[in-house]
């Protein structure tokens, strides 16, 4: 059977607004492994992006700054690190600079914002750095992908941007800050094309 959910926008913060999205998975086996192949290298192209990347480190918990405006990726300025709470509330919190808005639009001149609060992944998620072929086994990976199947990560997207999370922070970074590529709702789809083939990696 297939599982179509679509997310209404829903009541966030004040005067808040959110990114909605459908979830309709393609019949499982009804993608050809070349065009499952075709669709992960999209969402590689997403989940490789700076403004995905950049923050799922590993247990060095040192966010990244890398992307265009650098000319090579370093930590996080000001020594900011994520520590075991992936909060930075051993040292100094996230949430000193990145503020919990009822927008995703920030300043340019100012940390971004998300509209909850801001936090590393946890350390299983890590990935930056990494091959597209390894972030792809990893993905598929129940057990460092938080406990998901294929259709469960493309809802867990769709939940996280619907309520503004870091995924739509992702493809909405505000200011002068390039977005992860294709958008929110094509990204959605890639998952479900690569999961409905049954979700190949690259060799």
């Amino acid at each position: 059977m297939i599982r179509v959910l679509t997310l209404m926008l829903m009541a966030g913060p004040a005067g808040a607004e959110v990114m909605p999205s459908i979830v309709a998975p393609p019949e499982e086996g009804s993608v050809s492994p070349a065009d499952g192949l075709a669709a992960w290298d999209r969402v590689h192209q997403v989940v490789s992006h700076p403004r995905c990347a950049n923050c799922h480190v590993g247990s060095d918990h040192l966010p990244m700054w890398s992307g265009p405006e650098f000319p090579e990726p370093r930590p996080h300025g000001m020594a900011v690190s994520g520590g075991d709470s992936r909060m930075g509330i051993e040292t100094l919190p996230c949430a000193t600079c990145h503020v919990t808005a009822s927008t995703l639009e920030s300043d340019p001149r100012q940390a971004p914002n998300a509209m909850i609060p801001w936090q590393l992944p946890p350390v299983e998620m890590a990935w930056f750095g990494l091959d597209s072929a390894a972030i792809c086994r990893q993905l598929r990976d129940p057990a460092l992908n938080g406990g998901r199947d294929w259709i469960e990560l493309a809802q867990h997207l769709q939940e996280d941007a619907g309520h503004g999370g870091f995924v739509a922070w992702g493809f909405a970074p505000g200011g002068r800050r390039e977005p992860a590529p294709y958008g929110l709702q094509t990204h959605i789809d890639d998952v479900l094309k690569w999961g409905a083939a049954g979700q190949p990696c690259p060799e």
